[in-house]
């Protein structure tokens, strides 16, 4: 995608080290950040300078590269997997990215593993993109279904957009692709509580391309599908099993529940790296809980025109920060994928296999 003209991925290497955007600035500020180190690249996972299923999987194979640059030993290599692995718990492309590095490395004399490795992480980058790319191209051709004289109403949440991958997006992957080919659409954006990250991300990068759209409170969703005001809803997925529960950031089951009640399509663009092919109920997964500060706190630009944080909640009381939650499959409409859409009405667990029927 593009920033005032320019294209930009979210992360690639450049001069002897992975460069990302710092996503904590964003949109007040366009930072890029270099990581040299697994120290680097842990913390940038961590504390979310990075974020999005895919750009978390992206970046762990560069950290793991990283991690062999210094160690490229068969400890090293461990050493590096265990350290990431660590980092985000809920997101299956970090794990998938750090076992397909790893397994390349395995045959390669330790010589020449960090030339391997980096050339691994480049390469799943660039498959990143392509899969996004396929995404958009299915998930246009959902959108054009419910094309309006006037224009179709999207609803999404959180951010899917191209910050949560190596470029394009997923459930924005076809919002992009249908504005691009004419077709008139005006974007819902979740605010997403707690850390803003429709309001922060999803409403800055859907400006910068020019697409209509709008900000929302998490909880004004309900009323705007039971109002008639959404067309269909398309979000991301941290983790879809393969019965097609899918988790993904918190709030999400409520506007599948709002969805549902009010007869309006919900979709989930999901790349295929992002299903949990050894999973079949999404309670399972592990539900990462974050800290108390990110729902007690709000940073912003002040009037001043320095970014600040400032404390939200009253002083002693506790908060809970539970990051992702399930939506089960019975809930959502179609899952897009890079090589079609699985549809409730074959059956989700089917539609996947019939689309992966090597998994």
């Amino acid at each position: 995608m593009k920033i005032d003209g320019v294209h930009y991925r979210t992360i690639w290497w450049e001069d002897d080290a992975v460069r990302i955007i710092d996503q904590t600035l964003l949109p007040h500020e366009l930072r890029i950040a270099a990581l040299t180190t697994l120290d680097d690249a842990c913390r940038a996972i961590r504390f979310m300078q990075v974020r999005g299923a895919p750009l978390i999987g992206a970046t762990a194979a560069y950290g793991l590269a990283l991690g062999v640059r210094a160690d490229p030993s068969d400890a090293g290599v461990r050493h590096a997997c265990e350290r990431l692995l660590a980092t985000r718990p809920t997101a299956v492309n970090l794990r998938w990215a750090l076992e397909r590095v790893a397994a390349g490395l395995a045959p390669v004399d330790e010589a020449a593993r960090a030339a391997a490795a980096l050339r691994l992480a480049g390469e799943i980058c660039d498959e990143d993109v392509d899969l996004n790319r396929r995404i958009g191209e299915h998930a246009l051709g959902i959108l054009r279904g419910f094309a309006r004289p006037d224009k179709t109403n999207v609803l999404t949440h959180c951010n899917a957009g191209w910050l949560a991958t190596v470029d394009r997006g997923t459930a924005t992957a076809g919002i992009y692709a249908a504005h691009d080919a004419g077709m008139s659409l005006h974007v819902w954006v979740d605010e997403t509580r707690p850390r803003l990250q429709g309001a922060r991300l999803t409403a800055w990068e859907l400006g910068r391309h020019g697409v209509p759209h709008t900000v929302v409170p998490d909880g004004a969703a309900a009323h705007l599908l039971a109002t008639g005001r959404v067309d269909v809803v398309i979000v991301g997925t941290d983790r879809t099993t393969k019965a097609g529960d899918v988790v993904n950031k918190i709030g999400t089951y409520g506007i599948a529940l709002a969805a549902r009640d009010n007869g309006v399509p919900f979709y989930v663009a999901a790349p295929s790296p992002s299903i949990d092919w050894t999973l079949e109920d999404g309670r399972d997964v592990p539900i990462e809980e974050r800290s108390a500060d990110e729902v007690l706190r709000v940073s912003g630009r002040t009037d001043r025109g320095d970014i600040a944080p400032v404390r939200i909640g009253p002083e002693g009381s506790p908060a809970a920060n539970f990051a992702f939650d399930v939506t089960p499959a019975r809930l959502v409409t179609g899952i897009i994928t890079e090589r079609g859409v699985a549809t409730s009405e074959e059956g989700l667990r089917e539609g996947l296999r019939r689309l992966f029927p090597e998994r």
